[in-house]
């Protein structure tokens, strides 16, 4: 018996190598017949993938060929998300059929957000009025005011001789410290040293029922006011001689470390209900409001206001943006006008008709992830850059941004929030060289390229200034139309700019665009162009042309 065991015991392992040597040989046979089948099929999955993108691309055309606004309908041989599954609105007391939903954009989200509380301590002691921040104002403005001279918040500061009416005027009271000139004498600053306690200049009681609209623009104009109104197309300071055919406000910003309206709107719901009742005053039309469908419910304040259009968007960045919904909602045509206002400048000419002053109290969010602290402070327009940011630096190797790190302006320490901004961008100065460039690993940063793992997983980004490359020839993609919620060509309208053809500029709908509008295209420029400038340059253009 055991040598019989012994045989076998010898035997099996011949017999199992033969077993295994048989079924590879099979497995061979297999996979070689199994092949060209296979083959077939992932060119027929490719064939038919192409010929699905083709015949989208077909459709799509035709749409807009007819007319049809593409963006807020599904021209798609494809179902969307929310036809499939239903639209989901987190926010806010809108149905799905109330909202707005953008199709296109890019969140960039960066670390660094402002707290959600806010400081109202803040030791700010120098504010500064500047000229420069209002586009086509003269360079050389009427100073009514000179160095030594005692002002109060809502005294006038200068004027611009093309239009003498509109006043400028001081946002604190306190003693003029300095009057700044830049290039060829243009009047660069006027610095206010404020006073411990703010004293307002009164402003004479106006019956805001009766008035004529004449009469309500003088009084604006006389009192400061009307410089926080801009128009479109150009965004420039609202021309009175012109009606606008609607007012929009958003109530809410999408740009990367934007402040949140609601913390700032709080408490302040009386000064802005009586500034929407303001503009309802200046317009035939309607006076929209765009609210934010995405994340959070918004606050009461947008949510009760009266006297309004309330529209709900829903989508990523730059769906914030005042001119992306203006898209949306009522497009700007050729010889149209519409005017924009921000929130705070809502709550300041509110506070004027409720209380007879020049309120330019602003919240403003300090962010960046090179803070120790980033938060809200309470201050002034025009706060100065340095005293804004104390000794709340992790170093000091920094980019000072008056704004968002999209279209912000870069600022000195000792330089000056501009007028239209509430928030302060500081971002790590990105001079150091990168060795092989992306051809080494790379740590995580904002990209639309789904070639960085970071951007499939949500990830927050440390951002700094490196561009990454340096300027090239203009190449040809579709990278500005997807992250552009438009029905806007941007790369044919930058072409038609750089060209200086006003005629194609004007058909592609250069009037519904303003410097934040194609940020984000900027900011995913394969060639590295300027397109903020661009646009500016163009507009300047059809300007000088009317």
């Amino acid at each position: 018996m055991k040598d019989k065991i012994a045989k076998i015991g010898a035997v099996l392992p011949l017999v199992l190598l033969s077993a295994n040597l048989s079924a590879q040989t099979v497995m061979l046979a297999s996979a070689s017949t199994i092949l060209p089948y296979a083959l077939i099929l992932v060119s027929a999955v490719l064939i038919l993938g192409a010929v699905f993108v083709i015949s989208e691309s077909f459709v799509r055309m035709e749409a807009k060929q007819l007319g049809v606004d593409t963006e807020k309908n599904n021209f798609s041989i494809f179902p969307t998300k929310e036809e499939l599954m239903g639209a989901k609105v987190e926010g806010g007391s809108a149905s799905a059929s109330d909202v707005i939903f953008l199709k296109k954009g890019f969140d960039i989200n960066l670390e660094g957000a402002a707290e959600y509380t806010v400081d109202e301590n803040a030791s700010v002691t120098r504010f500064a009025v500047q000229p420069k921040n209002f586009i086509g104002l003269s360079p050389i403005p009427k100073v009514e005011v000179e160095v030594g001279n005692e002002v109060q918040a809502g005294d006038v500061l200068y004027y611009d001789k093309k239009n003498p009416d509109v006043k400028f005027c001081s946002p604190v009271s306190g003693e003029v410290i300095e009057i700044n000139r830049g290039a060829k004498r243009s009047i660069a600053e006027i610095v206010i040293l404020a006073d411990k306690e703010i004293k307002y200049r009164p402003m004479a009681e106006f019956d805001l029922e009766n008035c004529s609209r004449e009469e309500l623009v003088t009084y604006m104009k006389e009192s400061g006011v009307w410089p926080h109104i801009r128009q479109r197309p150009y965004n420039i300071i609202a021309n009175s001689a012109e009606t606008p055919k609607a007012i929009f406000i958003s109530t809410f910003d999408s740009a990367p470390l934007a402040p949140d309206l609601d913390i700032i709107i709080a408490g302040r719901d009386k000064e802005f209900q009586a500034g929407l009742d303001v503009l309802n005053k200046l317009t035939p039309g309607k006076v929209h409001l765009g609210l934010n469908a995405k994340d959070t419910d918004p606050s009461p304040v947008f949510e009760n206001a009266t006297g309004v259009e309330k529209h709900w968007i829903h989508g990523e960045h730059p769906a914030g943006n005042v001119g992306i919904q203006i898209h949306h909602i009522d497009p700007i045509n050729a010889g149209e006008r519409v005017w924009t206002v921000g929130v705070q400048d809502v709550a300041t000419i509110g506070s004027l008709f409720l209380e007879g002053v020049y309120d330019a109290e602003r919240i403003v969010a300090i962010t960046g992830a090179e803070l120790n602290t980033p938060k809200y402070v309470t201050t002034y327009l025009g706060a100065n850059m340095g005293d804004l940011i104390g000794s709340n630096l992790k170093n000091d190797h920094v980019r000072f941004i008056s704004g968002d790190v999209l279209s912000g302006k870069t600022k000195k320490k000792e330089e000056y929030l501009d007028f239209f901004d509430d928030q302060v961008s500081v971002i790590a100065e990105g001079d150091e060289y990168e060795m092989f460039g992306w051809l080494a690993p790379q740590s995580a940063r904002p990209s639309i390229s789904p070639t960085f793992l970071s951007n499939l997983i949500g990830s927050t980004y440390v951002a700094n200034t490196n561009t990454h490359g340096e300027g090239r020839a203009l190449v040809v993609s579709d990278q500005y139309e997807q992250v552009l919620p438009m029905d806007i060509y941007p790369e044919h309208l930058v072409k038609s700019i750089l060209v200086n053809d006003l005629e194609r500029m004007e058909g592609l709908g250069i009037y519904e665009l303003v410097e934040e509008d194609v940020a984000l295209c900027e900011f995913v420029c394969t060639s590295k162009q300027p397109v903020q400038a661009i646009l500016r340059e163009g507009l300047t253009t059809m300007m000088d042309q009317e």
